[in-house]
């Protein structure tokens, strides 16, 4: 029997480690998302297989939106190209933590694991990020993710409309913990989200605006906030040293 374990064994240990509070917060989260899905229409098989391939909370969410609407394929693309455009950062950021040998196939399978949580243990790494750190990372949190879908979806289906109803009020609690707590302490942000429900709210009883489907008004409504928020409320290079400070990153 081996006394100690490899770096590549540790490594791995250390990504499930650190995914297991990950994965406890995408169960809850994904249980309600598969709730709403099986609302919107979705299989359990569906729904799940949507949170195995996705992975993205916010894109799953506002896909649903579109898929209960009806909307095109058009929509949908736009739709998750906006929402999702983050992670797009957040990988540049990643590239420069792997080492440069790392084969193409490991580099994607680390790719296909950036969401927000796991960007943020990943970054804040010591070091170069190990392949193996990344996969014990992405295992546990996207087992947590798919679990929670598959039970939300399977209790949609089986249980009581009103017990459904009321379970879906948890979609709105988790936003309310995004954005509540950065809120108290950015009083842009608070400012940036109160124009976003305006907006929101705008797009969804005015007599012209609520006639344009749900997911070109996503689009418009998300960039249209991101826009005026970036106008109004420029980060300035203290705001991005700190932002940088916090997450590992090393500002050469």
């Amino acid at each position: 029997m081996r006394s100690s374990l490899s770096d590549t064994e540790k490594n791995f240990r250390d990504g499930l480690k650190n995914g297991i509070p990950i994965a406890l917060g995408y169960l809850a989260v994904s249980f309600a998302f598969g709730i709403q899905a099986v609302k919107a229409g979705l299989s359990v098989f569906q729904a799940t297989l949507m949170s195995l391939s996705n992975v993205t909370s916010a894109g799953q969410f506002a896909g649903i939106s579109v898929i209960a609407a009806a909307g095109s394929y058009l929509e949908m693309a736009g739709v998750q190209l906006v929402i999702n455009l983050r992670y797009m950062l957040m990988s540049a950021a990643l590239s420069q933590k792997v080492a440069p040998e790392l084969p193409i196939y490991k580099r994607l399978g680390i790719a296909f694991g950036v969401t927000d949580e796991i960007f943020g243990v990943s970054i804040t790494r010591p070091g170069v990020l190990a392949p193996a750190f990344s996969a014990g990372a992405i295992i546990i949190s996207v087992a947590g993710w798919v679990l929670g879908t598959f039970l939300g979806a399977f209790s949609g289906e089986i249980l009581p409309a009103r017990l459904i109803s009321a379970l879906g009020v948890a979609l709105y609690g988790m936003f309310v913990a995004i954005v509540v707590p950065p809120s108290r302490e950015d009083k842009n942000i608070a400012l940036a989200a109160l124009f976003a429900v305006i907006v929101s709210t705008a797009f969804t009883y005015a007599p012209v605006l609520k006639e344009i489907s749900s997911g070109t008004r996503i689009i418009i409504v998300t960039v249209m906030v991101s826009v005026i928020a970036a106008l109004l409320f420029p980060a300035t290079e203290q705001t991005a040293e700190k932002i940088l400070k916090e997450r590992g990153v090393k500002n050469d």
